[in-house]
């Protein structure tokens, strides 16, 4: 059986929300079909939509053209440093100290 981590890490943190009527009705009638509290239910389905989000903003997905461009750009020779690159550099190693 399949523990989601919702379950098995201690609740420490409390989670507030004002709903209007409508939406608790909904939660209420959702979250018994699945046999779940509504506190269990929004948590669960709050933490798969987060989880989701955050996946689909750490994947970029590119169509053939974009892909082939990336690629020339990661496989071309580096640029020679500009003016204002230099001065850039100049002040990072006279302002930044190593630790």
């Amino acid at each position: 059986m399949l523990v989601s981590s919702v379950t098995i890490e201690r609740k420490a943190q409390r989670l507030v929300a004002r709903v209007s009527r409508t939406h608790k009705k909904l939660f209420e009638q959702a979250a018994a079909i699945e046999g779940r509290s509504v506190a269990t239910f929004v948590v669960a389905h709050a933490v798969k939509a987060a989880e989701e989000l955050l996946r689909e903003q750490k994947v970029i997905q590119l169509n053939a053209e974009q892909s082939r461009r990336f690629v020339r750009v990661l496989l071309a020779p580096p640029r020679p440093p500009t003016r204002r690159l230099k001065q850039a550099l100049s002040f990072y190693r006279k302002t930044v100290t190593e630790r």
